[in-house]
C-alpha cells in the first residue's frame, strides 16, 4: 500500500428508490421515491450531516425501451422521478453545505440554457452546483426530441466538446466584480466588464452574453461520466470529478493513470481533476448479515427484469437465447455506452458468467464496483483503492433508500474516520473547496459587449483526440 494520505471524496448517489433493480420492492422502501420531495430532503440532511462532499443525481431524457412487461416490474428506472435540476434547486433550500449535483445531456440541450440553469443552481446555493455532463447512452431519447435515431457515438463526443466550450465561455460572460449595483451613481454594471461570445461552430452559434452574473465558484463543478477513448480525453480536459465504474483495481488504477495523463496533457495538474468510481456496498455487522441483505434483494428480481437491463446495457437481444449459456463473444460494439458495454462483457468472461448470472449481477449494481461485507471488509476496499491510485474518492450508491444510506452513514463512516480517510467537519462552504479545487479565472476569448462581433470563427477551447 503507498504512503497517500489526506481524505477521499464522498458522493452520495440518490437513486430514487436506491441502485438495486428491485430497491422499489424492499419492505423499507420508499415506492414512491421519485416524486417525493421530503424523501429527498431527508436524505440530503443526513448526507450533509455526515458530511458527504456532495449529492449526485442522474436522469434521462426518455423512459427506457418499448418491452412495459419487464420495466413494469423495474418502474424505477427514469420513469417516475423529478427532472434533477428543479429538484436540485428545492435542495438548496434545505441545506447549507453539501454539494448538489445534476446530470443534464450535451446532446438534447442548448448550451445558453443550461449554462444560465446551472449558473443559477450555484448563486442559489451559495456555490454548491456541479453538472454531470452526459452525451445521452439512452437511444429512446432521441425520438422525443425529433430525432430518427441516436446520434452516432463520435458525433456525441464532438457535439460535447463544443456544447462545453461554450457554456465556460457564457459562464465568463461577466468580470467577477462586473455588477457596481451604485445606486447613487444609477450604474447597475460596468459595461466595460460584460463580453460577448460570439461563437460560431461546427454545432452551435451563440453570441451571449448570459444574462446572470459570474457564479460564485466562478464555474459550477463540471463532472463527467464517459470513459470510452473519447470520453477520457475530454475528461483529462475539462473535467473537475470523473464519476466511472471498473470491477478491478487493477482496471481502476488503468483508468486513472489515463485520465490523469489526460489532464497533464491539457497543462492541467493531475490534482485537478478527481477520480470517483462508483461503489455499491452491501454492509452488515456481520458478513453473513451482509450476504443477508443482499440475497433480500436479489430473490426481488423477475428475471425478465434482469435479462431487460442487461439488454439495455449490451445493446442486443438475448432473451431468445438458453439463459444458462454463455454471453456471446461476437455482439457488435454499441452505440450507446461503449465503456459499460465492456466492462460486462470483461466480467463475463473473467467469471465464466452465464447469460442469467450476468444479468442477476448487473440488475444489482448496474456494473457498478459491488463489495459486500462488514464496515471493516468494506472500508478495507476502498482503501485499497484510494492509496494505490486507483481513486480519489468514491461516488457511495446505497442498494436501497433510505435503509442503505443510513447503514453506510451509521457503519461505514466511522471507520473512515478511524483511519483517518474522510472528515469530521466541512472545511469550506463551496463544493469547489470541499473537494480542494482552486476557483477557475476568466479564461475565454471574447468581444466586449459593445463591440461588432468578431469575423473569426470562436474557436472552442478543448478538443478531443480521435479514439
Amino acid at each position: 500500500m503507498s504512503s497517500r494520505t489526506g481524505h477521499m471524496a464522498l458522493g452520495a448517489f440518490l437513486y430514487p428508490t436506491g441502485h438495486h433493480a428491485a430497491a422499489w420492492r424492499h419492505p423499507d422502501a420508499q415506492a414512491d421515491a421519485g416524486i417525493n420531495f421530503r424523501h429527498y430532503a431527508e436524505l440530503a440532511k443526513a448526507a450533509e450531516a455526515a458530511k458527504f462532499d456532495m449529492l449526485f443525481l442522474a436522469d434521462s431524457a426518455g423512459a427506457r425501451g418499448e418491452d412495459w412487461s419487464a420495466l413494469a416490474k423495474f418502474s424505477t428506472h427514469y420513469i417516475a422521478q423529478f427532472e434533477p435540476l428543479t429538484l436540485l434547486s428545492a435542495l438548496a433550500a434545505v441545506t447549507e453545505r453539501i454539494g448538489l449535483v445534476a446530470t443534464a445531456s450535451t446532446t438534447y440541450n442548448e448550451p445558453y440554457v443550461l449554462a444560465r440553469k446551472f449558473a443559477s443552481i450555484d448563486h442559489i446555493s451559495g456555490g454548491r452546483a456541479g453538472w454531470n455532463l452526459v452525451t445521452s447512452g439512452n437511444e429512446a431519447e432521441a425520438f422525443n426530441f425529433g430525432r430518427a435515431q441516436h446520434l452516432a457515438h463520435g458525433d456525441r463526443y464532438r457535439r460535447a466538446t463544443e456544447f462545453l466550450s461554450v457554456v465556460q465561455g457564457l459562464w465568463d460572460s461577466w468580470e467577477d466584480d462586473a455588477f457596481t449595483r451604485d445606486k447613487d451613481s444609477g450604474a447597475f454594471f460596468d459595461p466595460d466588464k460584460v463580453y460577448r461570445l460570439d461563437h460560431r461552430g461546427e454545432f452551435f452559434g451563440v453570441r451571449g452574453p448570459l444574462n446572470i452574473p459570474r457564479s460564485p465558484q466562478g464555474w459550477p463543478v463540471l463532472v463527467q461520466a464517459g470513459s470510452s477513448g473519447p470520453g477520457k480525453a475530454l475528461a483529462g480536459a475539462s473535467a473537475d470529478v470523473v464519476f466511472t465504474a471498473q470491477q478491478t483495481l487493477a482496471d481502476a488504477q488503468a483508468f486513472y493513470r489515463d485520465v490523469k495523463r489526460e489532464a497533464v496533457n491539457h497543462g492541467r495538474a493531475p490534482d485537478d481533476v478527481k477520480i470517483m468510481p462508483g461503489i455499491f456496498p452491501v454492509v452488515g455487522r456481520t458478513q453473513a448479515e451482509a450476504r443477508a441483505k443482499f440475497d433480500q434483494l436479489q430473490n426481488l428480481i423477475h428475471p425478465d427484469v434482469a435479462l431487460s437491463i442487461l439488454e439495455h446495457r449490451l445493446g442486443v437481444p438475448l432473451r431468445h437465447l438458453p439463459h444458462d449459456a454463455p454471453v456471446p463473444t461476437d455482439i457488435p460494439v454499441t452505440n450507446a455506452a461503449q465503456s459499460r458495454q465492456t466492462l460486462l462483457l470483461d466480467l463475463a468472461r473473467r467469471e465464466n458468467l452465464s447469460i442469467l448470472d450476468l444479468a442477476l449481477r448487473v440488475a444489482g449494481a448496474r456494473g457498478h464496483w459491488q463489495v459486500i461485507g462488514t464496515p471493516e471488509q468494506i472500508v478495507d476496499e476502498m482503501e485499497d483503492r484510494f492509496k494505490n491510485d486507483g481513486a480519489d474518492g468514491f461516488n457511495v450508491m446505497p442498494p436501497y433508500l433510505p435503509g442503505g444510506l443510513t447503514d453506510f452513514i451509521e457503519l461505514v463512516l466511522p471507520e473512515l474516520r478511524r483511519r483517518n480517510l474522510f472528515r469530521t467537519e466541512y472545511e469550506g462552504t463551496t463544493l469547489r473547496e470541499h473537494l480542494g479545487l482552486h476557483r477557475p479565472q476568466r479564461h475565454h476569448r471574447h468581444n466586449k459587449a459593445n463591440e461588432q462581433p468578431a469575423t473569426e470563427r470562436d474557436q472552442p477551447i478543448l478538443e478531443t483526440k480521435s479514439s
